[in-house]
Order: C-alpha cells, then sequence, then structure tokens
C-alpha cells in the first residue's frame, strides 16, 4: 500500500506548484476533528489549501496534545478561531476504558493514555468545548464552536455548549 502512495506522490509532485504560502492559516481557524476516513473535511467545509490547520485524532477528543497543536496554532502562527468536529456513528461509541486493559493483557504493558470512549456524542463535543476554552495555554477561546457530521448526509449539526 505504501508504494502505492509513493506512486501517486510521484504523479502529484509533477504537477505541483510551490503555492508561496507560509503556515499561517489564511482563514485563521483550527479545525479539530475525528480521524475517521469518511470526513473529507477541506471538501464538506469548503477549504481550500493553506486556509486551516488540521488538527485528527480518534474521536476528535481535546487531548493535551491537541492542546499543544492549538497552543503553536494560535500563539506562533496567529489561528483566532477553533472548531470541533465529531461525527454520528463513531468507533469510539463502541469501545470502553477496558480496551487498555486488553492492550496490557496482551503487550504487557498498560498504555499510558485514555481511551476517551464516549456513549453521547453531543456531550463529548460539549466537554471538548471545555477543555478548549478552560485552557490556560490558549489565548482565544471567545470563538469555539462544536458539531456532529453526519456521515450519512454531510450536514454539520452544532452543538449548544451549555
Amino acid at each position: 500500500m505504501t508504494e502505492r502512495l509513493l506512486a501517486a506522490n510521484r504523479r502529484y509532485a509533477e504537477a505541483f506548484k510551490d503555492p508561496g504560502m507560509d503556515a499561517r492559516p489564511v482563514l485563521r481557524v483550527a479545525v479539530v476533528a475525528c480521524m475517521d476516513a469518511r470526513l473529507d473535511l477541506h471538501e464538506a467545509l469548503g477549504l481550500e489549501l493553506g486556509d486551516c490547520h488540521t488538527i485528527r485524532n480518534a474521536g476528535g477528543v481535546v487531548t493535551d496534545d491537541v492542546i499543544r497543536s492549538l497552543t503553536i496554532s494560535q500563539r506562533k502562527l496567529g489561528t483566532r478561531s477553533v472548531v470541533l468536529i465529531h461525527h454520528t456513528n463513531c468507533g469510539l461509541e463502541s469501545l470502553t476504558e477496558d480496551f487498555r486493559s486488553e492492550l496490557e493483557m496482551e503487550v504487557g504493558q498498560r498504555p499510558a493514555w485514555a481511551v476517551e470512549s464516549f456513549r453521547d456524542v453531543d456531550q463529548d463535543v460539549r466537554q471538548s468545548m471545555q477543555r478548549v476554552r478552560t485552557s490556560p495555554f490558549l489565548q482565544h477561546t471567545d470563538d469555539v464552536r462544536g458539531f456532529v457530521f453526519d456521515v450519512r448526509t454531510g450536514l454539520l449539526r452544532e452543538v449548544d455548549p451549555a
């Protein structure tokens, strides 16, 4: 599979032209989303190359590493807004923290990280918004909005933070 990806990259590079931009997102927004392969964030949000920072992980969870990335994005690269996107039918809805114990039994070491599984996607978005809004490292927490992407319709539904 990696060879297939490298071949695609060579074709891409043949027509590649340096867009002449730096690492600062044009729209000054950072998007935190799930890594789910069904989410084409640029297409779904009408974004172009250079418009935003995109931070993805399992569940779109706001972890310490996401806070690290958002802090760099804001303090060094000028972003001001944060958009959080979770989605329907997420794999984390079917996991529990028991997954860590299973891994420990299999490999002999307990993961240091939490699974961050959930049952209520809206509540998980609210928790993520709260983590961003209360981080002492982030300077811009007034424009933090959370959404659920419907994997069947492609529509975003905003989650009330209350």
